[in-house]
């Protein structure tokens, strides 16, 4: 009998996936019912391992009710996409389904991944059918899989750029769920009789909860490695990756009034070739599978599973199990988690345009045409469009002849060189939050710009405008913005109200602290203005903010840094 079924006190998804004949569940039966714009409670658990979210807009709430009207349901629906490279066509179709069946804008999310959001349920399977026509998918991009796995996005950087994404490629590949149900829901393949169902790694009832892969190579922590399940650190050696440094046991999300739960980062645990990479990978998802907490889904990540058991037994379980045993990590260095704009020469000779999307939401504004601009270009763009861990976008693979075109498109637009992109501003994210996502207790996304002004005016009355202070927000603390790693994160208690974290390393390996709880628009900038102020005047020679308030003693250090076994 499987480890994960012998466990006493099941979760109700445990049992949803148990009956679910592969993720199939009545997800056919819910899509046709015309009474309801929503799905049956238990499909909508099952249909985020096709990729959606059944959500509902939260700004129309309180009006429904009074008409005694059931919410206003719609999708969300998120595209797959290893690494973050589409081609112009495929940015082409996704711009256009956010126009036919979604909210007309596109969401470039932390994970390198496409959101559309808006999306009612009626043209639900024709959006993921257009997806996957364009040669991408939904499929496990959410639920208790492995999800989308992240790299740097610019595989011509170096030799070694592009050997990653290669391997970012064939590990999001080899973990793919083996069931045919996304086929036959979707794509309206029939289930060959006969032919049973099985999965040789998640077996039939999955993992405890969701895991994430992320791959980077020093000394640009750009995917911040260490807020993932399994974060791969590349060491190079004669210009080729020589293997990686392995870490376990990321994850930011928390629960509030629960000490149980907290954000946590990965530790290192040892060091593997790369021939053996996917088999280690392997191995820890196994891990996870059999010892993972199936009773309480707040406390099922595997850095749960590491904590209740210890990190010296989980080493040697997964030196056993390997039958090999890691090696001692070997040295690297990151020196920042943001993203360089502008342009940038490839090895290739071709060129590479990072451009800043504001908390990854490409859509149209007076002034800013961003979504009008990207269509433009994608029309006679030859390279492709690369999506960076933090939510911004690379236009990549431009002959050298073809740059002046793309810039003069940026610029008609007003996206290039735009007059508020301060260093605060391009380095700021922020999760959707309200008025979609249900579990949101503030708004962030369409906030933390309004928000942003107001410190710029501060920054700039110390002459700190083009310094790049890392500022996060997300709406609750499930950290979908990674808002725990901020040097300044905000995480929302309730409308108009916020915690205020400080501290985090501007490399990503180390958390913030929580600083003051319950603040107002008012209170925060009251509280951030004098810090800012003493920045200014009193930090050292090439001092982050982060370490500037630790060092200051306005907050403590982490109590729990990132452990290196040797």
């Amino acid at each position: 009998m499987d480890k994960q079924i012998a466990q006493d006190n099941l979760s109700e998804d445990e049992h949803i996936k148990d009956k679910s004949d592969f993720l199939r569940g009545t997800i056919k039966e819910s899509l046709l019912n015309p009474l309801t714009g929503g799905l049956d409670p238990d499909d909508v658990k099952l249909i985020k391992y096709h990729g959606s979210y059944q959500q509902y807009d939260r700004d129309q709430e309180s009006e429904r009710k009074q008409k005694k009207l059931e919410p206003l349901y719609q999708f969300m629906v998120r595209v797959r996409v290893a690494g973050g490279i589409t081609t112009p066509k495929q940015w082409l179709a996704l711009d256009e389904l956010s126009d036919l069946h979604g909210n007309g804008t596109m969401k470039l999310t932390t994970r390198q991944s496409f959101q559309f959001h808006g999306i009612l349920k009626r043209g639900l399977k024709s959006t993921i059918q257009t997806v996957n026509e364009v040669l991408l998918s939904t499929l496990a991009t959410c639920g208790d899989v492995n999800r989308n796995v992240m790299c740097n996005p610019n595989p011509y950087q170096s030799q070694i750029h592009e050997e990653l994404y290669g391997l970012a490629g064939e590990i999001s590949d080899y973990f793919l769920p083996k069931t045919t149900a996304y086929h036959e829901i979707w794509l309206n393949k029939e289930k060959v009789a006969g032919t049973p169902d099985f999965e040789p790694l998640y077996h039939h009832t999955y993992l405890p909860r969701k895991f994430k892969i992320a791959l980077v190579i020093p000394p640009n922590n750009d995917i911040d490695v260490f807020a993932n399940d399994l974060g791969l650190i590349a060491i190079e050696e004669n210009n080729k990756i020589k293997g990686f440094n392995i870490c376990v046991g990321g994850g930011l999300g928390n629960t509030f009034g629960n000490d149980a739960t907290y954000p946590r980062l990965a530790d290192v645990i040892g060091f593997a070739p790369k021939e053996k990479v996917i088999e280690v990978a392997e191995t820890v998802i196994g891990i996870q599978r059999d010892y993972g907490n199936r009773s309480d889904r707040k406390l099922s990540r595997l850095k749960h599973t590491i904590d209740d058991r210890g990190l010296g037994w989980f080493v040697k379980e997964l030196n056993t199990r390997l039958g090999w045993n890691l090696a001692s990590p070997l040295p690297y260095k990151f020196i920042s988690n943001g993203d360089k704009y502008g342009w940038v020469k490839g090895i290739n000779n071709k060129w590479f345009y990072t451009l800043f999307v504001e908390h990854g939401r490409v859509k149209n504004e007076d002034g800013y045409a961003l979504k009008k601009a990207l269509r433009e270009i994608a029309h006679i763009h030859k390279g492709e469009f690369r999506l960076t861990g933090n939510q911004n976008l690379i236009i990549g693979n431009v002959e050298e002849k073809d740059k002046k075109g793309i810039e003069t498109i940026l610029d008609k637009n007003g996206v290039k060189d735009h007059s508020k992109l301060t260093g605060l501003r391009k380095s700021s994210m922020a999760c959707v939050a309200l008025g979609t996502c249900p579990l949101a207790f503030a708004e962030s996304e369409r906030y933390l710009p309004s928000l942003i002004d107001k410190l710029d005016v501060i920054m700039q009355k110390n002459n700190l405008e083009e310094d790049e202070i890392t500022i996060r927000m997300t709406g609750c603390p499930n950290n979908c913005a990674r808002s725990s790693l901020g040097e300044i994160g905000f995480v929302g208690r309730a409308i108009g109200r916020y915690n205020l974290y400080l501290g985090a390393s501007h490399n990503g390996d180390r958390l913030n602290t929580l600083y003051k709880e319950m603040l107002s628009e008012e209170d925060i900038l009251k509280e951030l203005e004098p810090l800012i102020a003493a920045y200014a005047q009193e930090r050292e020679e090439r001092e982050y903010f982060g370490d500037f308030v630790i060092r200051k003693k306005i907050v403590k250090a982490t109590d729990r840094p990132i452990q290196i076994l040797s």
